[in-house]
C-alpha cells in the first residue's frame, strides 16, 4: 500500500491553497503516479492554462493518464486535483471546448468529479471487500478522502452557475465531495441541486450520482436507480479526447 506525502493534516474544510503554491511547493519527483514518479506533471499542470484549447484538452486527457488510470488514486492524484481546482476561478478556463458551446471549466469540473468518484463511499466498499485496507489510516485512498472538504471551496460557487454544463459538472462533483462527514451541513442544499439534476440533465451516470446522493442522505429520490444493472461502470466520467472530435 503507498502512502501519500502531500498534503498532511486532519480534514477540515479550510481554503484551498493557491495554485501556483501546489505548483511550486510539491515534491512531485517523489510522488507516485500510473507510470512512474511525477517529474513531468508541473509541465503537464501549467498547459492547462494554454490559451490554446485544444491543449487545454488534450493536456487533460494525459494528466487523467498519469494520475488517473485505470480509476485508480495515485500519490500524486491529490496534488493534481487541488491545482485544478485552484485554477476554476482562472480566466483560462473560460475559453470554449473545441466543437462545443460550453468553456473548458465544465470539463475541469467533470474531470474533477471522475476523480473523485474513484474514491467514493461506493467504490471504497466494493473494494474493501477484495482488499482489506484499502481504506487503512495512512493509505494514498484515504489521504485523497481527507482533502475533500478543502476542494468544497473551489466547487460550491459553481453551484449557482448560469452555463448549465458548468452548474451540473458543478453539483456532481459536490455531492461526492459532501460524502465527507465534515461537509453533512451542505447536504441539504445541495438535495435541491440533486433533485434539478434527476429532473433536467441527460447524463444517466450524473443522474445516477445524484439519485444516490439523495437515497444516502434519507432524501427518497423518485423511480428506480438510473442505470442500477451496470453500477460499476457508471460513476461520472469527463469527456477527455473527445472534446478534440466533432460530435455526431
Amino acid at each position: 500500500m503507498n502512502h501519500s506525502r502531500f498534503p498532511a493534516g486532519a480534514p477540515r474544510e479550510a481554503d484551498l491553497p493557491p495554485f501556483q503554491a501546489v505548483l511550486a511547493e510539491t515534491g512531485w519527483g517523489s510522488l507516485q503516479t500510473a507510470f512512474g514518479v511525477g517529474v513531468e506533471l508541473p509541465e503537464v499542470l501549467a498547459r492547462l492554462l494554454d490559451p490554446d484549447p485544444r491543449v487545454q484538452v488534450s493536456t487533460l486527457w494525459e494528466l487523467g493518464e498519469l494520475v488517473g488510470h485505470q480509476n485508480t488514486i495515485y500519490e500524486a492524484t491529490g496534488p493534481a486535483v487541488m491545482f485544478v481546482a485552484g485554477i476554476l476561478t482562472h480566466p483560462a478556463t473560460m475559453t470554449r471546448r473545441p466543437y462545443r458551446d460550453s468553456p473548458l471549466r465544465a470539463t475541469l469540473l467533470g474531470w474533477l468529479a471522475s476523480t473523485l468518484h474513484d474514491a467514493s463511499d461506493e467504490i471504497v466498499a466494493r473494494n474493501e471487500e477484495y482488499v482489506p485496507g484499502f481504506l487503512a489510516r495512512g493509505s494514498t485512498v484515504a489521504a485523497f478522502r481527507d482533502l475533500r472538504p478543502m476542494l468544497y471551496g473551489a466547487v460550491a460557487p459553481f453551484l449557482e452557475d448560469s452555463h448549465e454544463e458548468v452548474f451540473e459538472a458543478a453539483v456532481i462533483a459536490a455531492l461526492l465531495l459532501a460524502e465527507h462527514p465534515a461537509l453533512a451541513g451542505h447536504r441539504a442544499h445541495l438535495a435541491v441541486h440533486a433533485r434539478r439534476v434527476l429532473d433536467t440533465s441527460g447524463n444517466d451516470s450524473n443522474r445516477r450520482v445524484a439519485w444516490r446522493a439523495l437515497e444516502a442522505w434519507g432524501h427518497h429520490p423518485p423511480g428506480p436507480e438510473p442505470l442500477s444493472e451496470k453500477a460499476e461502470d457508471r460513476g461520472p466520467h469527463s469527456d477527455g479526447r473527445g472534446d478534440l472530435e466533432p460530435p455526431f
